[in-house]
């Protein structure tokens, strides 16, 4: 009888943890996104036609969870991949696994989050809204601007979006009011070229109410090195100041959108590689555009761009048109059309296209799917 007893508390206790486990077990889900599109570019005059990955919204999929500390504390995380969907390969850098995101935190509705890792910059999410084309890293003409590899500022460092080993700090909305904070620390990199980049201060405040939305951030990055393979020895990352201001404003189906960047590096130290081959010239970016939501289904969007290069002729004038048709709640057919003209030394296209030669221009024309799932 002592013996069953003994069983049966043990059993008993037993069931009791797991149950208490089940309670504290973190809520996991995975997420992501499919897209394809078939793209014909035509380059300086070169014409060619191919199959690309994340035309609308980038190929990805991702786990991210949420466990209730109790309090009003929650303790949150993401791990966040992309690839390319033609042919499986990993997007961007074939090295890191979550390069979208990568971090783990805990939020407060009074307070704010505090998370840590791979993550979006302040910036970013200061001008993401204002773009009618979503920064997207493949196909939006303002990333086409931002990620051009353009020899007058490869020692200009530019706003990736997304800071490795960073300390992000997201104030709750006041009257519409928002606070990003963010510190990261020196990170290296293999891909696209051999690179360390020094620390990061990017710091933004939005304002979302009455149908407008107002952004400014500042960021503050730190000198660092780069490997090119056609210069003869490492370059510097000089550092780099960035100051943006993003605007939209929705008028019942319109959403009017405008944003301005402007990096402002530091003057490179005399006789370094940096100021014998002039590669940190300051530059703005000026975007204006549109969203239209013609229906419950349909959206088109409109977008202009200038990417000037300051004390150098280096400037490239551009124009997007696009079009989304929501087949269902999670698949979606798109269609984009865009034109990029390059003035005097500037090189600049859409990212993954390579301009050989300056003062070239570059036409697209894309249709393309994607799932969300």
């Amino acid at each position: 009888m002592r013996l069953k007893l003994i069983s049966r508390s043990v059993i008993g206790a037993m069931f009791a943890m797991a149950a208490g486990s089940a309670c504290a077990q973190t809520s996991v889900t995975l997420y992501g996104v499919a897209d394809t599109f078939f793209q014909y570019l035509n380059n300086g005059g070169s014409a060619s036609v191919s199959q690309r990955s994340g035309g609308s919204t980038g190929s990805m999929f991702g786990l991210k969870g949420s466990e209730d500390l109790g309090g009003g504390l929650k303790a949150n995380f993401v791990l966040e991949s992309g690839y390319n969907i033609n042919n499986g390969s990993a997007f961007a850098d074939t090295t890191t696994l979550f390069y979208r995101q990568a971090w783990v935190g805990v939020a407060h509705a009074d307070y704010g989050s505090l998370t840590f890792g791979r993550q979006y910059q302040p910036s970013f999410r200061a001008v993401y809204p204002t773009d009618p084309f979503r920064a997207n890293e493949v196909l939006s003409p303002l990333s086409a601007a931002v990620l051009a590899t353009d020899r007058n500022t490869l020692s200009t460092q530019y706003a990736a979006g997304r800071t490795s080993n960073a300390i992000l700090y997201v104030s709750p909305k006041l009257a519409g009011f928002q606070l990003n904070a963010m510190y990261g620390f020196a990170a290296t990199v293999t891909q696209p070229v051999p690179a360390t980049t020094g620390n990061i201060l990017d710091v933004s405040a939005t304002y979302t109410g009455y149908g407008l939305f107002v952004g400014l951030a500042y960021m503050n990055e730190h000198s660092g090195v780069e490997t090119v393979p056609s210069l003869p020895s490492a370059l510097t990352l000089v550092g780099t100041e960035h100051y943006t201001a993003a605007l939209a404003y929705r008028i019942g189906i319109v959403n009017l959108q405008a944003n301005y960047s402007y990096a402002s590096p530091k003057t490179p130290a005399a006789h370094s590689l940096a100021a014998l081959i002039g590669s940190a010239h300051p530059y703005n970016i000026t975007e204006v555009g549109a969203s239209i939501q013609a229906s419950s289904f349909d959206s088109f969007q409109i977008a202009g761009i200038q990417r000037n290069i300051h004390g150098i002729n280096d400037e490239t004038f551009g124009v997007e048109l696009g079009y989304e048709h929501q087949v269902s709640k999670r698949t979606s057919l798109y269609a984009r059309a865009g034109y990029l003209k390059n003035h005097g030394e500037a090189t600049m296209s859409w990212p993954g296209v390579s301009v050989t030669a300056p003062h070239t221009s570059q036409t697209l024309a894309v249709v393309g799917m994607s799932h969300l799932f």
